[in-house]
């Protein structure tokens, strides 16, 4: 199952940059959608989704869809780095993000006072 898998693999990049990937991906594609509930839980939906793919992938080297040595927990936790440090950059984007912003309403309202 696990024979010649080593930790500094380039596979296991794959699944970091993958699972990044697709983290990202979603989570960014929950906050544009009309639904609040969606919006809210971006992050979540995102990590989620991504989770499921890296288990399914698993899953079909278990099953021989792929030419791989089957499934891997080192493959996995290669997977689950990539969702945090996913996650890890959304948060930090959100929250320099957020406060950078100036209060355009404010401004608005100044301008047409004038």
């Amino acid at each position: 199952m696990e024979n010649g898998d080593d930790w500094l693999a380039q596979d296991k990049f794959h699944h970091v940059l993958f699972c990044f990937s697709v983290t990202i991906f979603f989570s960014l594609l929950a906050t544009r959608t009309r639904y609040a509930f969606l919006r809210r839980w971006s992050l979540w939906v995102g990590s989620i989704i991504s989770l499921i793919a890296g288990a399914a992938k698993e899953a079909a080297d278990e099953l021989g869809f792929f030419k791989s040595a089957g499934a891997s927990a080192k493959d996995a936790f290669a997977d689950v780095l990539g969702i945090l440090i996913a996650v890890l950059a959304l948060s930090l984007y959100k929250s320099l993000f957020s406060r950078v912003r100036p209060d355009q309403s404010s401004q608005v309202r100044g301008l047409q006072m004038v």
